[in-house]
């Protein structure tokens, strides 16, 4: 079957590979560079692979009554893993899709297309400058997923991009992101700072281990002006195959501790991961 053969493709910014699962039938593995960006199970949109994904989807899960409809804009594409997964828990739901790599949204839509009717438009655009460009309160959930390689690009990673962020949000909006970091967690504080600077409720989600500072990994920020219910969160991630942490309130105000916003000038890329972080084994 053609289905099960891997396709690589010299895409915009690299070189895509899109590889079967073993395991299960029509089910994907997206690598740019050798770098793990997406899973996808065609079957079955729901299952999400990746532990940040699955944090991601816990607080998709709390946003809002079950199957409610939302406003979503997720920045970066990959292989539209959670717009996958909103279009069939909250069907109805308006998204648009901001990636930069014309040539990598080409190859996820043939080879693997989006269901009829999934109410989700694709952009090929820079996020920040697509960004900008959004009109005030329009979106419900903001989605930030964006990797240059296995970077944050430092555009997304300032205090005038958070500001941005907020203005797109309707009132009770609440913005998401994938970051990843290490010990002594510079980059992760700073962005802290630019989101605590804008929003009044922030939440963190990530391993114990990452946070103790044994290893680099991933962390999903969470940043609204209203209440997130985080023991939902909290009883969601505990769960999990790979258990996780919500920190918020003093305990996150401790974390942050003395670091600033940043701004334009100063912003930097997240951290290069080390060797194997993120590899295929």
């Amino acid at each position: 079957m053609s289905e099960a053969i891997p396709v690589t493709r010299a895409v915009d910014h690299g070189t895509a590979k899109l590889m079967p699962d073993v395991d299960r039938e029509r089910a994907w593995l997206l690598t740019v560079d050798g770098a793990p960006q997406s899973y996808v199970d065609l079957d079955e949109p729901t299952y999400l692979e990746f532990e940040y994904a699955r944090r991601l989807g816990y607080v998709l899960d709390t946003l809002a009554e079950e199957g409610l409809g939302l406003d979503v804009v997720h920045l970066g594409g990959g292989a539209l893993t959670l717009p996958r997964y909103l279009a069939a828990t909250r069907p109805g739901s308006r998204q648009d899709v901001v990636e930069a790599d014309r040539g990598l949204l080409e190859l996820v839509v043939e080879h693997l297309p989006l269901p009829e009717g999934s109410g989700v438009a694709l952009h090929t655009a820079d996020a920040r400058a697509w960004l900008e460009a959004a009109p005030d309160d329009s979106a419900d959930v903001l989605i930030a997923d964006v990797f240059g390689g296995s970077r944050v690009p430092a555009h997304l990673t300032s205090l005038a991009y958070a500001r941005e962020a907020e203005r797109v949000l309707r009132p009770d909006g609440v913005y998401l992101a994938n970051l990843a970091d290490a010990a002594p967690f510079g980059f992760l504080r700073s962005q802290l700072a630019n989101f605590a600077a804008v929003f009044e409720e922030l939440a963190l989600i990530a391993e114990p281990g990452v946070l103790r500072g044994r290893r680099f990994g991933n962390a999903v920020l969470v940043a609204s002006h209203r209440p997130v219910d985080t023991a939902a969160l909290a009883r969601l991630t505990a769960a999990d195959v790979f258990p996780a942490r919500v920190e918020h309130g003093p305990a996150l105000r401790d974390f942050i501790g003395a670091a600033h916003p940043v701004g334009d000038s100063d912003a930097v890329p997240s951290p290069e991961p080390p060797d194997g972080a993120f590899g295929i084994g």
